[in-house]
């Protein structure tokens, strides 16, 4: 690929480029799916295509295109310089990018069993396995069991002399079963709400043992037809899996990525509270609560070995025994919040968007209980599972989620399952909350393939760590006005 990335460098310099980028990749999908017994989806795709980005006069320019040639990447370089020299004339600031070392190196997520090498009639028989156990109950309206492979080649070169070989395999999975008794309608998935995402080979679907958790999922949904309201109120509340995942993504996650905090980013649920006064200042939550950003973290979705930048990944506290301490940064941002590095958070979904500002994986550490103790010690609550819908506001301040199911705890006994959860809460006020997260026996890895952002729109895959967690006095259920 050398003789393709320096093609795009000699013609950038030769234009006038201060700067300039390169990203080649080769992707490969396959999706699979099945559905009240019928092959639903079969999607297997390959794209393969270039990204240049370049900085004339501190303005950005971007040009792609798809196929290689070396032909059509000088022009696509030429496109870039042309469009960074007219951006410079209408820009107020330069674009200035905090320095880093030019790598040369390569880099691949671990695997053992190559997705795309097993064959797709293994795959399909599983799925239609799963499907057939998950509606052996008259009262199952619907069932999908979905798996879902991606293999990316992403070769990035720069003018300041990088060259960056990585490979990245994510692999997932997962079902839903969805109930009615003809006036209400329930559903349950499993592992989470539209299936768990690790990076790794086919040997992480083996791992979730689909068919021995489907006769569960498929009670559980059905148990929740009967099951009790939930209670309004002020009460404890202990949240699992991918629900605290989710409560991490959009509270936290989101909220401290710098450009949304500048205002330079406002789509899909607008900007943040976290103002640059606050960093290192501000009390996020209780001293239980420690997030760490963690690109190096293995099995992540979004672990590799260098952001879109070229900047190695790295590991560091977002917020520190419940104090912020930093933002979400690239080369571009830095110096906005006087650092003299990049926290390595620039992403782009495949070879035609140009990087932003993307979270990490990002995960709450896990504490020193276990989930039973937990129960135990916890004296009218509820505890929450699976997510079902949520809503937050522009600041990322005021929310409010809606889960799959739950179960009511009276004196530190589990006294029955509770239907339609939902509870809401103010961001500081939530975390400051927190006061028991269970150990690390406990805590898993939750994928998130989809994280929207940007406009044009851009997807961007990552993961939450998190383990059982409890918070005190949480508005729960219908709330009066």
């Amino acid at each position: 690929m050398k003789e393709y990335t320096t093609v795009a460098m000699e013609t950038c310099r030769k234009s006038g480029a201060g700067y300039a980028d390169i990203r080649i990749i080769d992707m490969s999908t396959e999706i699979l799916g099945v559905r009240n017994g019928e092959l639903s989806r079969i999607v297997n795709y390959r794209s393969l295509g270039y990204g240049i980005r370049v900085l004339v006069n501190g303005a950005w320019g971007f040009a792609s295109s798809a196929g290689l040639d070396r032909t059509g990447i000088a022009a696509a370089a030429a496109k870039a310089v042309e469009i960074a020299r007219a951006s410079a004339k209408k820009i107020n600031k330069k674009v200035r990018l905090a320095p880093e070392p030019a790598y040369v190196d390569r880099w691949q997520s671990p695997y053992l069993i190559d997705p795309f090498k097993v064959s797709v009639e293994e795959k399909i028989q599983l799925l239609f396995a799963v499907d057939e156990i998950l509606r052996k109950n008259k009262k199952v309206k619907g069932a999908e069991a979905t798996l879902n492979f991606a293999k990316e080649r992403q070769w990035f070169a720069s003018s300041e002399g990088a060259f960056i070989d990585q490979e990245i395999l994510r692999s997932g999975a997962g079902m839903e079963a969805e109930v009615s008794d003809g006036h209400e309608v329930q559903r349950r998935s499993f592992p989470c709400t539209g299936g768990q995402f690790v990076q790794g080979g086919y040997e992480v679907v083996s791992a979730m043992k689909l068919l021995e958790n489907a006769e569960k999922t498929r009670e559980e949904a059905v148990s929740l037809l009967s099951a009790k309201p939930c209670p309004s109120g002020e009460k404890e509340l202990i949240i699992l899996g991918s629900q605290l995942a989710l409560q991490i993504h959009e509270s936290i996650g989101h909220a401290t990525e710098l450009d949304r905090v500048l205002g330079l980013e406002a789509n899909y649920a607008g900007r943040s509270f976290v103002t640059l006064e606050k960093k290192g200042k501000f009390q996020y939550g209780s001293k239980l609560m420690n997030i760490v950003a963690d690109s190096t973290c293995p099995t992540g979705l979004a672990t590799f070995g260098y952001d879109d930048d070229g900047v190695r990944a790295q590991r560091y506290h977002v917020i520190k025994e419940g104090a912020f301490q930093t933002y979400l940064t690239n080369r571009e941002f830095a110096h906005e919040i006087k650092e003299d590095h990049s926290r390595g958070c620039c992403r782009a979904e495949g070879w035609s968007n140009i990087p932003i500002v993307r979270m990490p994986n990002l995960s709450l550490m896990p504490g020193n209980c276990k989930l039973d103790e937990l129960i135990a010690d916890t004296k009218d609550g509820i505890m929450v599972d699976g997510v079902k819908c949520w809503s937050i506001d522009q600041y990322r301040y005021n929310f409010q989620f809606g889960m799959e199911i739950g179960w009511e705890i009276k004196k530190g006994k589990i006294t029955g399952m509770i239907k339609d959860p939902t509870y809401q809460g103010i961001t500081p006020e939530f975390w400051g909350g927190l006061n028991a997260i269970c150990d690390n026996d406990h805590w898993v890895l939750w994928g998130v393939p989809n994280c929207g952002k940007g406009q044009p729109g851009q997807t961007a895959e990552m993961s939450h760590g998190t383990a059982p967690s409890r918070f005190s006095k949480v508005k729960v259920g219908v709330q009066n006005r």
